[in-house]
């Protein structure tokens, strides 16, 4: 213990260390501070859903009461849809950054709805957002490196090495001790911000406690690297050198030339395509005959087949009809579409295994449930409850039934999983 206590006085009489860890300690908060601010700020639009929804649905109501015309009704209430971050989510925003978490939808056709904001494919280890994740990953080596690149050469080239090696528990236990509290100090300057910012969130223990062991990992990871090097006896600006030039290409070259390799090998169509497709089949319904419009849809859908005919007016059951074919002419582009986004997915965590700067970022994305699952299921949910929207619209349009003020309180809520999960 008192050997260690003297390590502790030396390092923290060394300037470029002090500054090391406490520019790292800074740039923590600094990322933790902005990834619970943009959560916040997420948070709270998502809370004001409810007034304004409120508000635009009570405007439409009291001018659909006047004829009671369940197409208009259907036709101008948007539906609010929202997908809440996850207590990490402050830690690795992931792909929270680039797609909606707040989407108003109609009973009309769901994909182009969807799709106007694309779904982004997640850049592996592509520089992102300034958070949390981001400083663990691309910037904490470049701090192992400046503590660890001459921690035997720099006493070798001092004359201290042999020295240092002949006193008693010198040699290895020296630069095993050095090493312990460097990368003790490292990993405290990490971990106890965001234990600090995690308990503040509401993260459960287990959830901080892996994020704990991901970070020790990924330090000695690089730690290890350096070890590596240092045993090459080369000088400390010649390992330093190195060193970085290994962070260059395992953070950011290797990532980037894999991502674009993934790309090209799952080629993926753009949302925005199935955008436009679905909108063509929507605008060619209206040079089709409606009579092959509706036996189209009472084809696929005979629950609202006992439908009164259409008569000479324009009826909104035939509009809505014609909007759902256009979903279900798109549907196997859909499928494409996400299995596509599957597969780069499966390749980029596959990836992960072999270099832990993409690893650490997809583990973190996922237990912050900010990844390319997430934004899928929160599809997933749209789509449930726009299915549940037609179903109430659809009973009043191929019925005929008046729809008054109070029947926009029946219309369906959503919920979003942890509403469900306190229900």
């Amino acid at each position: 213990m008192t050997l260690f206590l003297h390590e502790v006085r030396l390092l923290l009489r060394q300037r470029l260390t002090l500054l090391s860890l406490a520019l790292l300690g800074l740039l923590t908060v600094a990322a933790l501070a902005a990834g619970m601010a943009e959560v916040a700020r997420q948070r709270a639009a998502i809370a004001a859903i409810p007034a304004a929804q409120a508000e635009d649905i009570g405007a439409i109501a009291a001018w659909v009461d006047q004829k009671k015309d369940a197409g208009s009704a259907a036709y101008y209430s948007f539906h609010a849809t929202w997908d809440p971050p996850a207590p990490l989510a402050f830690a690795a925003l992931g792909m929270r950054d680039v797609a909606p978490y707040i989407l108003r939808v109609r009973a009309l056709g769901l994909e182009a709805q969807i799709y106007d904001g694309d779904t982004f494919n997640p850049e592996l280890a592509l520089p992102g957002r300034f958070d949390f994740a981001f400083v663990l990953v691309f910037l904490s080596p470049l701090f192992v490196i400046a503590l660890f690149h001459d921690l035997v050469s720099g006493e070798r080239e001092a004359g201290r090495q042999r020295t240092l090696e002949a006193l008693p528990r010198g040699g290895a236990a020296l630069w095993r001790r050095r090493t312990a509290l460097r990368l003790g100090l490292l990993w405290a300057t990490l971990a106890l911000p965001f234990v600090v910012a995690a308990v503040v969130e509401g993260v459960g223990a287990p959830a901080i406690l892996l994020v704990l062991v991901v970070i020790a990992a990924y330090l000695l990871f690089w730690v290890a690297l350096a070890a590596l090097v240092g045993r090459l006896r080369w000088s400390s600006v010649a390992n330093a050198a190195t060193l970085a030039a290994a962070w260059l290409v395992l953070v950011l070259i290797v990532p980037t030339l894999a991502n674009v390799l993934i790309n090209q090998t799952v080629p993926v169509d753009q949302g925005a395509e199935i955008a436009l497709a679905q909108r063509d089949a929507v605008n060619r319904a209206w040079d089709i005959p409606r009579e092959a419009t509706m036996r189209r849809f009472y084809a696929a859908h005979p629950e609202w087949a006992d439908s009164p005919p259409l008569g000479s007016q324009f009826h909104y059951k035939w509009y809505f009809a014609f909007h759902q074919n256009g979903d279900e002419a798109v549907a196997s582009r859909v499928r494409a579409y996400r299995a596509g986004l599957e597969r780069r997915d499966a390749a980029g965590r596959a990836l992960g295994w072999l270099l832990p700067s993409v690893g650490v970022q997809a583990l973190l994305t996922r237990l912050a449930d900010t990844d390319l699952a997430a934004q899928l299921a929160y599809q997933d949910r749209i789509r449930a409850f726009h299915a549940r929207l037609r179903a109430f619209y659809y009973d009043y349009l191929f019925h005929d039934r008046p729809f008054g003020k109070a029947d926009f309180d029946r219309a369906p809520r959503f919920a979003s999983p942890e509403t469900l999960s306190r229900s």
